[in-house]
């Protein structure tokens, strides 16, 4: 039977309230070449709604900037509700994949669904990333002291850089396992009411269980970061939307049933 030409049309979030999410499966694993498909599958999304898409991200942007400018606890804040920020998102990812559309409001709606949750992730990323940090700063930290002591000789100062590096290095290093832990973790709580820390262990051990497939995505992305960097960071107004398109890519293919 033909669609009914009289249908009130379907909003984003409506689409998002109705559309299925799919059933949750075990984190399965995926070809390797499929690193390479989220990004393209990110695309696709902002393909259907660029001007939208770009509209959200400068939102959120001023959005973080307004938050910022807090003295002492901004930065921390914005730290928290940027997961809040990713649960709309999802949403809206999710509105766009089915006959939806991708509205402003997507960005707000972490703030009305499962609110509680996603602070809850945004407060235990927040202490992942103290971890992954706070070592690297300690570590800095002592060794411009050791080069105060020493009257700031070259020598100390070569070693200073060493241990900058070192740090900057130990930090990455530990930054990983927090990236891993909260990539799928709002998607799995806006759209299977996942708890916060089960979430980040589903979210972590998908990343671990697909390894390969994500050596190649962030190889990919890297590159790609360098390229959007080049004019000005305009590039950045496409590549943060097929990110985060990407992310609902991936999400899709390891954790709902085909």
């Amino acid at each position: 039977m033909s669609e009914n030409p009289y249908k009130a049309p379907v909003s984003g979030l409506e689409a998002a309230a109705t559309n299925t999410a799919g059933t949750l499966v075990d984190a399965r694993t995926v070809d390797a070449g499929r690193g390479w498909e989220w990004i393209v599958e990110g695309f696709a999304l902002f393909k259907k709604q660029p001007g939208m898409w770009i509209l959200v991200l400068v939102v959120l942007l001023v959005c973080s900037i307004v938050i910022s400018l807090v003295p002492v606890v901004g930065t921390l804040i914005n730290m928290v509700i940027v997961q809040i920020f990713m649960g709309g998102l999802m949403l809206g990812c999710r509105a766009l994949d089915g006959d939806g559309t991708l509205e402003l409001s997507h960005l707000f709606a972490g703030f009305n669904q499962k609110t509680s949750d996603l602070v809850v992730l945004g407060v235990l990323a927040l202490i992942g990333w103290i971890i992954a940090f706070v070592p690297a700063l300690l570590i800095v930290g002592g060794g411009a002291l050791m080069t105060m002591m020493h009257g700031g000789q070259l020598a100390e100062l070569g070693a200073l850089s060493m241990t900058f590096v070192l740090s900057l290095l130990l930090a990455l290093a530990l930054a990983v396992p927090v990236y891993m832990a909260i990539w799928f973790a709002p998607a799995l709580i806006m759209f299977h009411d996942v708890k916060p820390l089960d979430a980040m262990k589903s979210s972590f051990f998908a990343c671990l269980k697909n390894i390969v497939p994500f050596l190649l995505y962030g190889i990919i992305l890297m590159v790609l970061c360098v390229v959007a960097s080049i004019p000005f960071g305009l590039g950045f107004l496409v590549l943060g939307p097929v990110i985060v398109g990407s992310i609902y890519a991936g999400y899709r293919d390891i954790f709902t049933a085909t």
